[in-house]
Protein backbone atom coordinates (compact mmCIF):
# COMPACT_ATOMS: atom_id res chain seq x y z
CA UNK A 1 0.00 0.00 0.00
CA UNK A 2 1.20 3.41 -0.75
CA UNK A 3 2.24 5.90 1.92
CA UNK A 4 -0.16 8.47 0.31
CA UNK A 5 -1.95 9.69 -2.68
CA UNK A 6 -1.54 12.11 -4.61
CA UNK A 7 -4.51 13.58 -6.66
CA UNK A 8 -3.29 16.32 -9.83
CA UNK A 9 -5.74 18.69 -11.08
CA UNK A 10 -5.81 20.00 -14.71
CA UNK A 11 -6.02 23.17 -13.43
CA UNK A 12 -3.60 25.95 -11.98
CA UNK A 13 -4.08 27.17 -8.26
CA UNK A 14 -4.23 30.96 -6.98
CA UNK A 15 -7.65 32.63 -6.08
CA UNK A 16 -7.75 34.37 -9.77
CA UNK A 17 -7.41 30.77 -11.68
CA UNK A 18 -9.80 29.11 -9.06
CA UNK A 19 -12.79 32.12 -10.49
CA UNK A 20 -11.91 31.26 -13.93
CA UNK A 21 -12.25 27.80 -13.24
CA UNK A 22 -15.84 28.41 -11.35
CA UNK A 23 -16.64 30.29 -14.36
CA UNK A 24 -15.41 27.58 -17.33
CA UNK A 25 -17.56 24.57 -15.25
CA UNK A 26 -20.27 26.52 -14.88
CA UNK A 27 -20.78 28.11 -18.56
CA UNK A 28 -18.74 25.75 -20.61
CA UNK A 29 -18.81 22.38 -18.37
CA UNK A 30 -18.11 20.27 -21.80
CA UNK A 31 -14.84 22.14 -22.60
CA UNK A 32 -13.55 22.15 -18.97
CA UNK A 33 -10.26 20.57 -19.36
CA UNK A 34 -10.30 19.76 -15.57
CA UNK A 35 -12.39 16.17 -15.03
CA UNK A 36 -11.44 15.96 -11.59
CA UNK A 37 -12.29 19.27 -10.58
CA UNK A 38 -15.80 18.79 -12.52
CA UNK A 39 -16.70 15.27 -10.34
CA UNK A 40 -15.36 16.08 -7.36
CA UNK A 41 -16.15 19.85 -6.36
CA UNK A 42 -19.70 21.30 -6.69
CA UNK A 43 -19.67 25.35 -8.15
CA UNK A 44 -17.43 26.39 -5.00
CA UNK A 45 -16.72 23.38 -2.63
CA UNK A 46 -15.91 19.82 -2.54
CA UNK A 47 -18.48 17.29 -2.48
CA UNK A 48 -19.50 15.83 0.30
CA UNK A 49 -19.84 12.58 -0.48
CA UNK A 50 -16.20 12.79 -2.08
CA UNK A 51 -14.59 14.63 1.31
CA UNK A 52 -15.90 11.65 2.68
CA UNK A 53 -14.40 9.01 1.24
CA UNK A 54 -11.13 10.57 1.10
CA UNK A 55 -11.00 10.94 4.65
CA UNK A 56 -11.70 7.80 5.11
CA UNK A 57 -9.60 5.63 3.07
CA UNK A 58 -6.93 3.98 4.74
CA UNK A 59 -3.55 6.38 3.71
CA UNK A 60 -3.61 10.24 3.47
CA UNK A 61 -4.52 12.35 0.74
CA UNK A 62 -2.84 15.04 -0.72
CA UNK A 63 -4.38 17.69 -3.33
CA UNK A 64 -1.96 19.52 -5.60
CA UNK A 65 -2.60 21.75 -8.78
CA UNK A 66 -1.17 21.69 -12.10
CA UNK A 67 1.56 24.10 -10.93
CA UNK A 68 2.45 23.27 -7.85
CA UNK A 69 2.28 19.49 -8.63
CA UNK A 70 4.56 20.72 -11.78
CA UNK A 71 6.55 22.45 -9.22
CA UNK A 72 7.08 19.85 -6.51
CA UNK A 73 7.31 17.42 -9.06
CA UNK A 74 9.34 18.93 -12.17
CA UNK A 75 10.23 15.16 -13.49
CA UNK A 76 6.23 14.50 -14.16
CA UNK A 77 5.52 17.67 -16.30
CA UNK A 78 4.84 16.14 -18.81
CA UNK A 79 2.29 13.76 -17.91
CA UNK A 80 -1.20 13.94 -18.70
CA UNK A 81 -3.16 15.18 -16.18
CA UNK A 82 -5.42 14.72 -14.35
CA UNK A 83 -4.39 11.70 -13.02
CA UNK A 84 -3.13 10.21 -8.94
CA UNK A 85 -0.32 8.94 -7.88
CA UNK A 86 0.87 6.92 -5.05
CA UNK A 87 3.84 8.55 -3.23
CA UNK A 88 5.73 5.05 -2.11
CA UNK A 89 7.81 5.15 1.03
CA UNK A 90 10.96 5.10 -0.74
CA UNK A 91 9.50 8.71 -2.06
CA UNK A 92 8.86 7.52 -5.52
CA UNK A 93 5.70 8.40 -7.09
CA UNK A 94 3.83 6.11 -9.34
CA UNK A 95 0.78 6.36 -11.52
CA UNK A 96 -1.87 5.21 -9.62
CA UNK A 97 -5.09 6.55 -12.02
CA UNK A 98 -4.02 7.81 -15.32
CA UNK A 99 -5.51 10.84 -17.08
CA UNK A 100 -7.99 8.87 -19.58
CA UNK A 101 -9.40 6.83 -16.95
CA UNK A 102 -10.06 9.81 -14.50
CA UNK A 103 -11.67 11.37 -17.62
CA UNK A 104 -13.90 8.40 -17.94
CA UNK A 105 -15.34 8.16 -14.40
CA UNK A 106 -18.21 10.10 -13.03
CA UNK A 107 -17.62 10.15 -9.23
CA UNK A 108 -19.00 6.82 -8.26
CA UNK A 109 -17.04 5.45 -10.98
CA UNK A 110 -13.78 7.17 -9.37
CA UNK A 111 -14.37 6.21 -5.76
CA UNK A 112 -14.18 2.66 -7.11
CA UNK A 113 -11.27 3.43 -9.12
CA UNK A 114 -9.23 4.04 -5.90
CA UNK A 115 -10.52 1.34 -4.07
CA UNK A 116 -9.81 -1.08 -6.59
CA UNK A 117 -6.47 0.15 -6.86
CA UNK A 118 -5.91 0.05 -3.08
Amino acid sequence: MPQRLVFVYNADGGRLAGLKDMFHKILSPATYPCSLCAITYGATSMRPEWREFVQHLPVPVDFLHRDEFVRDYPQWAQHALPAAFALEKNGELTPFIEAPMMNAADLNGLMELVRKQL
